[in-house]
């Protein structure tokens, strides 16, 4: 296992994922953020909702928005619906992927 430069936790599962980014080639770099699995039904891919807030100044208010956020799930994690996951921004993996999950929390 290597260290990808993120305070995360380890997983305790070893993997042969070439893009898993603790026993593969995939390095992390960009955003890291957090959200919940909305569907795991794609082969090692997961949809993370995202919610967050964004601010407008017109009104001196705050608005909530959402994102959905397709994920590369590494067999070493697999995350599941429902889980609540980090994920960290990485080369583009497909046409959608452009986000591995680094870290899954069960809630």
């Amino acid at each position: 296992m290597k260290d990808i430069g993120i305070d995360v936790r380890m997983p305790e599962k070893e993997c042969e994922d070439v893009n898993c980014p603790f026993h593969g080639k995939l390095p992390v770099r960009g955003q890291i953020l957090e959200g919940v699995v909305l569907s795991d039904k794609a082969s090692k891919t997961v949809v993370v909702l995202r919610s967050y807030l964004k601010k407008i100044r017109k009104y001196e208010r705050y608005e909530p928005r959402r994102s959905k956020i397709h994920a590369h799930n590494p067999p070493c994690i697999n995350a599941k619906v429902g889980d609540v996951v980090k994920i960290a921004e990485c080369r583009p993996l497909s046409k959608t992927k452009s986000f591995v999950v680094v870290e899954k929390r069960t809630s």
